[in-house]
């Protein structure tokens, strides 16, 4: 699993979040213990209804079902099943675009976002929950160090994403989370856990964020299919016009192999 380090628009988004960043001491109470026989693999996948939170996220007393702290990576359509996963957004330009593309071919996907995208763009998260797709807490500001940082920050950086996405959403809330770049760490997959939000990771990166092409990138996922259900695109951060057109190619390709879509499993 590779980290997409040095982003250009990581800056940008972690400006936007300087704001949010202030209260990381205060969501420090927040002290969710991690599996100690997990590891910090990097890779995962789950799933489950989405459902509005009884009361907001990140309210003292609210309950939420836990679920494994374990990087989750399986199908719950079984070994035929495939997981599409579409991280970064919401962006206004992209991401109704991937969304075409998803229902013409009848896919639902885990849209794994960032805090401040999701608030920047509410119309878009209601998109996505309005045609099936789950939601995936991706942090606030997509810090790709931030295994390296201290349990406060951590804590922020999850919870206050939660919030954000939950609210632009209308109340429902994100079932899984994917640490930028694989930056798991046992705590944050425990206090993500205790959140009813399953650490999720991919099997295949489709590398689609480095633009190498169209071609490139739909070789790269019929080539690693084999290697597990879970394959990353992305929706935002640049232009994502090959992985818009990637995705039109591989989607009727994972159907003639005889494989299903699904939700990464919880």
């Amino acid at each position: 699993m590779v980290r997409h380090a040095g982003r250009g628009w990581h800056g940008r988004v972690l400006a936007a979040a300087i704001g949010v960043t202030a209260v990381a001491a205060a969501t420090s109470v927040w002290t969710a213990q991690a599996d100690p026989t997990a590891t910090g693999k990097r890779h995962a996948g789950t799933g489950v209804s989405a459902r509005p939170s009884a009361s907001p996220a990140g309210a003292e007393g609210s309950t939420q079902a836990k679920v494994s702290a374990a990087i989750a990576h399986a199908s719950d359509r079984g070994a035929r099943g495939v997981n599409i996963t579409i991280d970064d957004g919401p962006d206004p330009v992209w991401t109704p675009q991937v969304l075409r593309v998803l229902r013409d071919n009848g896919v639902k996907a885990t849209f794994c976002m960032v805090g401040t995208q999701a608030q920047a763009h509410p119309d878009l998260v209601r998109a996505v929950v309005a045609a099936g797709h789950r939601l995936c807490d991706h942090t606030v500001s997509h810090d790709t160090g931030m295994d390296h940082k201290s349990q406060a920050y951590q804590s922020q950086q999850i919870l206050d994403a939660e919030r954000m996405i939950t609210k632009a959403s209308g109340g429902v809330r994100p079932l899984y989370y994917r640490a930028p770049g694989g930056a798991f760490t046992p705590y944050s997959r425990g206090l993500a856990a205790s959140r009813g939000m399953r650490p999720l990771g991919w099997n295949v990166d489709s590398k689609d964020f480095e633009r190498p092409g169209t071609a490139a990138i739909v070789a790269t996922v019929r080539k690693e299919v084999a290697n597990g259900p879970t394959i990353l695109f992305h929706d935002a951060g640049g232009d994502r016009s090959q992985t818009v057109a990637a995705l039109r190619e591989v989607l009727p390709w994972l159907k003639q192999q005889g494989y299903s879509f699904g939700f990464p499993v919880r």
